[in-house]
């Protein structure tokens, strides 16, 4: 790399690492977009990619306090996760507004009505918040965070098969494999964490049921019902661990992934048929893309993802959801922006993934 791109790479990380940090409310929440209307709340998904990225860089003091906002609003709610779990276990039927929502008010609650607001079911940010907390702390995980642990991972163990929204808020009659890798990863985590072969056996049961039904045309797909690939599936391997990059389905898998999702300027897509947007190429993905690349010695690949990524900082000198100069369909860009105005931006998502691009290890199991 030049002096430059040295140069410029500095710059923008340090940018990305100070829009996190500015990002956290005094909960501990990070906000997934200051400035975007539909985004002034804490995903946990979002947060424990920011948490991921400012470990990465040493800015523990802020992870602790993300990790312990999590395991406060999950236990706060035991009672209504436990209702959910005896409900599963015997067969009967969540009413949509006990399932413990997707994001919440920086200040730890809830918005409100879950039928008429957000598409508030997801499961994928609680596994994910459980890898990242098993990537702080190891088997070493302080006593106080240990009753919000053990309830996200017995919530997820007893839902897993049960449809829900993807990680874009979309498809929610659906099972998604991107979802069910966050909870098995966040189920292995968790069996480290809290000593508990139990939730390793889920993990394994949901690594098999991926392998069987998730599969079209030797590569992983969306999920049982779709075919499409989606560029988030790269996470089974880059964090999750859960196939090796050199395995063949995997390895199918990126590489129909930057063929097929690749934008002409070579920043990728979510799916084929977004209209979000336009469905135009996220930085946040093109980023998790390089990141999969370096952990796994494509220089080259790396190199593209941190030029294209570092190229699409705003003329607000930060980075956002997406860029809208390059759509699938370019007819639901100005919908969406009559809608909700201009892209996310800064997206502290955007801002996460530059920073485990540039530093992100992939060790989990180790």
């Amino acid at each position: 790399m030049s002096q430059t791109q040295t140069a410029q790479t500095t710059d923008v990380s340090e940018v990305s690492r100070t829009v996190l940090l500015d990002g956290q409310a005094p909960s501990g929440a990070y906000v997934a977009c200051p400035t975007f209307s539909q985004y002034g709340f804490g995903w946990l998904r979002d947060g424990a990619y920011c948490a991921l990225a400012l470990e990465s860089v040493g800015e523990r003091e802020s992870v602790v306090r993300f990790h312990a906002f999590a395991a406060r609003i999950i236990e706060a709610r035991a009672a209504r996760v436990e209702k959910i779990i005896a409900a599963l276990d015997a067969g009967a039927p969540v009413a949509s507004a006990e399932w413990l929502p997707t994001r919440y008010r920086l200040d730890g609650t809830e918005e409100g009505d879950h039928e008429n607001g957000w598409p508030n079911f997801q499961l994928d940010g609680y596994g994910t918040w459980l890898f990242a907390l098993h990537s702080l702390y190891g088997t070493d995980v302080p006593a106080e965070l240990v009753p919000g642990a053990r309830l996200a991972a017995r919530y997820v163990a007893a839902a897993w098969r049960t449809p829900c929204y993807d990680y874009w808020e979309e498809f929610g009659d659906r099972v998604h494999t991107s979802t069910l890798a966050a909870i098995a990863a966040g189920l292995r985590g968790a069996a480290r964490m809290l000593g508990d072969a139990g939730f390793d056996a889920t993990a394994d049961e949901i690594v098999e049921f991926i392998v069987a039904r998730c599969v079209s045309d030797g590569v992983f797909v969306k999920g049982p019902e779709d075919d499409r690939v989606d560029a988030s599936l790269v996470s089974l391997a880059t964090p999750f661990a859960l196939f090796p990059a050199d395995e063949p389905v995997m390895a199918a898998t990126i590489e129909r992934i930057r063929s097929e999702l690749a934008s002409p300027s070579g920043g990728i897509r979510r799916y084929l048929g977004d209209d979000y947007y336009g469905g135009s190429p996220w930085v946040l993905l093109t980023a998790w893309l390089g990141w999969h690349d370096r952990v796994n010695g494509d220089e080259a690949g790396y190199r593209r993802a941190v030029e294209w990524v570092e190229g699409a900082v705003s003329p607000l000198g930060t980075l956002p959801e997406q860029i809208v100069s390059e759509p699938q369909l370019p007819e639901f860009v100005p919908q969406w922006e009559e809608r909700w105005g201009p892209v996310a931006d800064p997206l502290l998502w955007s801002h996460a993934k530059h920073l485990l691009l540039l530093n992100g290890a992939v060790e989990p199991w180790s």
